[in-house]
């Protein structure tokens, strides 16, 4: 199993540190660093790394308004100087801490951590069983219950750790992450737009270009969608002929 990883840190010297630490294991492979959130973000929406180690202190933007801005985030390692963020971070869903100056036994702890949590994906991914769009799946919200075909769902949308489902006039809550709701979706019809929102393409009525080469979908209930940068080309490229 082979870990492709980055670094978003300030501190060049930081830097040189974790990239010395990275060079003990031949399974982590450094695939590209950051001094600044900005330039960060562009890098993972360009590589699709595994793993970020990622400062928390940094100018203007912290490492804390980075996750905000990912579609997508990576198994994510904090670096830091200091231990006030410790709790926040794990909010965050961070799967480790570390202090600087960063040990070799401390960076290996991490490291194992990664290999377990990346282990225990590939098997769920093995596991899982693909819906397709003539699949039903059982809701139960509240007292009400619903049996409801697949391509007869719109959009899902995070609600905390939950997902609302949307069909005909329902919004439901499925007591499920979006990320496991994805798992199992047909990728011919259902296309993740943000961190927020999956929808289904079927139910797409209108496309227009948005601000900072983002697109705008108008979905045929009247809902919109406004689609993420990185996933405004790949839907470009999947729509396209």
């Amino acid at each position: 199993m082979n870990i492709r990883a980055v670094i978003v840190e300030d501190s060049r010297l930081a830097r040189n540190e974790l990239k010395e630490l990275i060079k003990l294991h031949d399974d982590l492979e450094l695939v590209g660093e950051a001094a600044n959130v900005d330039d960060g973000v562009e890098l993972i929406e360009k590589e699709s790394p595994d793993l970020l180690f990622l400062d928390i202190n940094m100018p203007e933007k912290d490492g804390f308004d980075l996750l905000e801005l990912l579609d997508e985030v990576p198994i994510t390692i904090f670096t830091t100087a200091y231990d006030e963020y410790a709790i926040k971070s794990f909010e965050y869903n961070a799967l480790d801490y570390l202090l600087k100056p960063v040990s070799n036994k401390r960076f290996d702890m991490a490291l194992e951590k990664v290999r377990e949590k990346m282990s225990h994906r590939s098997n769920e991914s093995a596991a899982t069983t693909k819906l397709t769009k003539q699949s039903q799946i059982f809701i139960k919200d509240g007292e009400s219950c619903w049996l409801v075909k697949i391509s007869d769902i719109s959009m899902f949308e995070i609600v905390g750790n939950y997902t609302r489902v949307f069909f005909d006039d329902k919004r439901p809550m499925l007591y499920k992450s979006l990320n496991q709701v994805e798992e199992k979706l047909p990728e011919d019809s259902f296309f993740r737009a943000n961190r927020q929102q999956i929808v289904n393409t079927d139910y797409i009525e209108n496309v227009v270009p948005w601000f900072n080469g983002k697109l705008k979908l108008t979905m045929k209930n009247g809902e919109e969608v406004e689609v993420s940068r990185r996933q405004s080309y790949i839907f470009k490229d999947k729509m396209s002929l």
